[in-house]
């Protein structure tokens, strides 16, 4: 029998306690479950139920995969009210694992049951898969090879007040970083679901990228999801703004409303961060005087940098602004004071365009 701490009824909002929850059983292995709420009129209850939209489509592909007959198998570090897996636990509890807060364990069992024929989807928060379990997605997922789906959630600075032990800024870049290891930043749920969906093909490990579950739509779904490739939603001849998660929807209406001013905006989303789609990087710069990428994460080792590494390899003059977080720790407010504070919204995007623009021509 597995005991371990788990947060205030699952919530992992790090009120931990040592209460022995009830075991359950996954093949030959043991799962903690999280103790349910005692009332439907406790806050508990309704903090539980309030689930985040977006997340909603992370169970919904799951389950649909399982339906369809494919080895899956979930699991969460004592988050699974937070990121929606809940609701796969429910539809199928014996292949549902709860850790509680032990992350670097989550990854390393992961990579045990991927060895036995399952396909793992484990998730927490960003923050803790980018820097606390570096050293097991290294050696035990992705130095192995094996097909493991790592879920890092609120990711950036979506957790806001939670402050800087739980602000992901810095995980694309260690991410990417770690050889053999798929790096993915869905712009919105229905993205995410079709990368779900579409994982079972790839033979890689994969890490994905996704935000709190209350960013704006992009697209609809069922679209179509390539690992490697990038949606092209507008060529420019001024400029080319190449963004990734919810930096998409701020460039697609930032574009619009550069477009309203007479500018020529490109707008592309780059999901797959690695394997980065270098051709639709090298066709942006060749149709454009300045591309600038939008990223939550900071400027150093992320979506900019990785676009950077292309533009230099290939010897091309094209200017570039990364646009995100200027190497500092961000400030503790609520998400969307910090968007509009480090220019991550709509109207942030555009003014940093603007800037650039005027930047070019006074070179």
């Amino acid at each position: 029998m597995t005991r371990q701490a788990n947060s205030r009824d699952g919530q992992g909002e790090g009120h931990a306690r040592n209460d022995a929850d009830r075991g359950g059983a996954v093949g030959a292995g043991t799962h903690v479950e999280a103790a349910a709420p005692r009332s439907p009129d406790s806050w508990q209850y309704r903090a539980l139920n309030a689930l985040n939209p977006g997340l909603s489509y992370l169970s919904d592909a799951l389950i649909e995969l399982t339906q369809a007959g494919h080895p899956i198998v979930a699991g969460a570090a004592d988050l699974q009210y937070s990121n929606g897996l809940n609701r796969y636990a429910q539809a199928y509890p014996e292949r549902y694992v709860q850790f509680g807060i032990s992350e670097q364990n989550m990854v390393s069992a992961a990579a045990g049951l991927a060895t036995t024929g399952h396909m793992p989807f484990v998730a927490t928060f960003a923050s803790f898969l980018g820097l606390l379990c570096c050293e097991q997605i290294r050696m035990d997922v992705a130095y192995t090879r094996l097909p493991v789906r790592l879920i890092g959630h609120h990711t950036g600075i979506s957790l806001g007040f939670y402050g800087t032990s739980h602000h992901a800024t810095e995980d694309i870049s260690t991410m990417r970083a770690i050889a053999g290891l798929t790096v993915v930043s869905p712009a919105d749920g229905p993205q995410l679901a079709s990368a779900i969906k579409a994982s079972v093909d790839w033979p890689e490990p994969i890490y994905f990228r996704i935000g709190r579950g209350r960013e704006p739509q992009v697209y609809q779904d069922g679209q179509p999801f390539s690992f490697g490739k990038a949606i092209v939603h507008a060529e420019g001849a001024d400029l080319t703004l190449i963004a990734c998660g919810i930096g998409v929807r701020a460039a697609l209406d930032a574009a619009q409303a550069l477009r309203a001013e007479g500018h020529s905006v490109g707008v592309v989303d780059m999901p797959t961060i690695k394997p980065l789609d270098r051709e639709a990087v090298l066709r942006a710069a060749a149709g454009c005087r300045l591309l600038v990428t939008v990223e939550e994460h900071n400027v150093l080792g992320g979506l900019g940098s990785a676009v950077a590494e292309v533009l230099a390899d290939e010897g091309l003059g094209v200017r570039l602004y990364r646009h995100g977080i200027q190497d500092e720790y961000s400030l503790i407010a609520p998400p969307t004071t910090l968007y509009a504070h480090y220019r991550l919204d709509a109207d942030g995007v555009a003014q940093v365009a603007r800037e650039q623009l005027a930047k070019g021509k006074r070179g």
